[in-house]
């Protein structure tokens, strides 16, 4: 392999690590909102049931962690993904792209979760790792 090569995978490696490592920091953060009491009340202003406020917030924190330590990349980018369609039709209506009640925002974390459930983690992931183990030591 060419010196070209090889800082080309480096390059898709760490890219891959900083955009799973951002999402997930992302939805961590705005996972913490949604377990207070006012989350609840806002869901059933909008016609979704105060009981889906934790499983909406776990939806959130438990696929942000495991994308930054790489684990489960794939599916927890699908929950994600799940996650801001609602976001985007059931919560925002998909009224407007900027503004008041804009999908801006939502549509580039979609777009970022897409990327990670299609390509994978990349090679800087825990996933990555345990598959280097070799199978004498599991």
């Amino acid at each position: 392999m060419t010196d070209a090569g090889i800082k080309e995978k480096i390059l898709n490696d760490t890219v891959f690590i900083g955009l799973r490592s951002t999402i997930g920091i992302i939805f961590i953060i705005h996972s913490m909102s949604k377990f207070n009491e006012g989350f609840g009340g806002f869901l059933s202003s909008v016609g979704i049931p105060a009981e889906m406020q934790i499983p909406i917030a776990l939806a959130e924190l438990i696929p942000g962690i495991l994308l930054i330590i790489g684990i489960l990349s794939r599916l927890s980018a699908a929950v994600l993904v799940i996650v801001m369609l609602g976001a985007i039709f059931v919560i925002k209506g998909a009224q407007s792209l900027t503004g008041d009640g804009g999908v801006e925002f939502d549509l580039i974390l979609l777009a970022s979760a897409l990327v990670i459930m299609i390509a994978g983690p990349g090679r800087i992931s825990l996933a990555q790792a345990i598959k280097k183990i070799p199978r004498c030591l599991h």
